[in-house]
């Protein structure tokens, strides 16, 4: 099959699960055809990084948080800044030995945006944290506060934010509590480390 009818052949059947997902979600902005195309360029961009985080390790994902339960593994790549729904800033993965599964993908901003960046947006949020070299993270008020090494493992300390607000779009596994949904109870099999 040539190259051409396989990015053809993934687009259309991109098109058709993210026609799915926002069909079955239950809020009526879920299912605006504005949110279906741009789920739809998400998911071709990020098509690489699917079962490939070997991928998104070389594009500049680093770990910042080990598994949080019903939530997954988070790598962020410290370089996208702005809001763009092909190059989403944080991916979170789900874990069973050594197979990854790229889940959702994740923004985060200092407060909740004023208009929703993707229509029927619902937002969580992220307590203020250092982060270490090895996904652990301590949560702390402030920078000044911040261990020099992983309370709990020793690793390097890598980086301090304030308290966040985030945005997952659960588009490469379902999520019975809405593609927005912070937490996704199909993710309990993974949430062993």
């Amino acid at each position: 099959m040539s190259r051409r009818a396989v990015t053809a052949l993934v687009g259309a059947l991109a098109l058709a699960l993210v026609a799915g997902v926002a069909a079955t979600a239950s809020s009526s902005p879920e299912r605006s055809p504005a949110l279906a195309e741009q789920l739809a360029s998400a998911r071709l961009a990020t098509a690489k990084y699917v079962n490939g985080l070997h991928r998104a390790k070389a594009d500049g994902y680093k770990i910042i948080t080990q598994m949080i339960p019903d939530m997954g593994w988070h790598y962020m790549n410290p370089a996208i800044q702005d809001f763009d729904v092909r190059r989403p800033p944080i991916l979170v993965y789900e874990r069973k030995g050594d197979a990854w599964q790229l889940a959702a993908l994740e923004w985060v901003f200092p407060k909740k945006p004023v208009s929703p960046p993707l229509p029927g947006a619902r937002y969580g949020s992220f307590p203020a944290a250092c982060h270490y070299a090895d996904g652990t993270f301590v949560p702390t008020p402030s920078q000044d506060r911040c261990p020099r090494t992983s309370p709990e493992t020793g690793a390097a300390f890598g980086f301090w934010h304030p308290d966040l607000v985030t945005m997952h779009v659960w588009l490469w596994y379902p999520n019975p509590d809405g593609l927005f949904a912070s937490n996704n109870p199909l993710v309990r099999p993974f949430n062993a480390r």
